[in-house]
């Protein structure tokens, strides 16, 4: 995994919102239009969801390297670490879709597809171990990323990860003896325990759905 080169590409974009400001822009003309499910914490909400697209995007590099990890140590990396890198090409090498893209703005795409690539790879943990891939509760806020990308375009993004992951993975990658072994691990106090380490982002940063709100 090459997630150096992430880390260097969200720094400069990064630093493009700190001469451009185009992120607080675009969030402050698309929050009177946000589902009204979404519900922010008291305060500046310009700020808090500024913070929270940041925080999104900074995730993705730690995102992709402890799902490397946890997959070399289940003894199924060559399974997964395929799908992990097309996460990472997202970023490094945006598919057409993506081209044109500047700044923090830009990268909400790439870290939306690398975050639902993560998902997905999460939910056939779940189906397989009864367990995650890794724990980060990132659902909620894949859901507000979504939102803020548009209806229509973050759909075909999902399109685009759905395809990825049946293209790379099966039964049969979850049907290997190392496997099995893994999943004797995952019983354990100790990978309980680390899991509660791993905090729901959304909620984290002030931001959350109230499903029970009318649209």
């Amino acid at each position: 995994m090459n997630t150096a080169a992430l880390r260097e590409q969200i720094s400069r974009a990064h630093q493009h919102e700190t001469e451009t400001g185009q992120l607080g822009c675009q969030l402050e003309k698309q929050l009177p239009h946000l589902h009204s499910a979404i519900s922010l914490a008291d305060g500046d909400h310009v700020v808090i969801m500024t913070r929270f697209v940041t925080a999104y995007i900074d995730l993705v590099p730690d995102l992709l390297d402890a799902a490397n990890e946890v997959a070399r140590e289940a003894g199924i990396e060559s399974q997964i670490k395929p799908v992990l890198k097309i996460a990472e090409h997202f970023f490094l090498q945006p598919p057409a879709l993506l081209q044109g893209h500047e700044g923090l703005d830009g990268l909400l795409d790439e870290a939306y597809l690398a975050h639902r690539l993560v998902e997905e790879v999460n939910d056939l943990y779940i189906k397989h171990f009864g367990q995650p891939l890794i724990p980060v509760d990132i659902t909620v806020a894949n859901v507000i990323a979504h939102q803020l990308i548009g209806e229509a375009f973050a759909n075909q993004l999902d399109e685009a990860v759905h395809h990825a992951v049946d293209e790379m993975l099966n039964e049969d990658s979850f049907a290997l003896e190392s496997v099995e072994t893994y999943r004797e691990q995952l019983k354990s106090p100790e990978t309980e325990a680390a899991w509660k380490r791993w905090p729901c982002l959304s909620r984290q940063l002030g931001v959350e759905l109230e499903l029970d709100q009318p649209a």
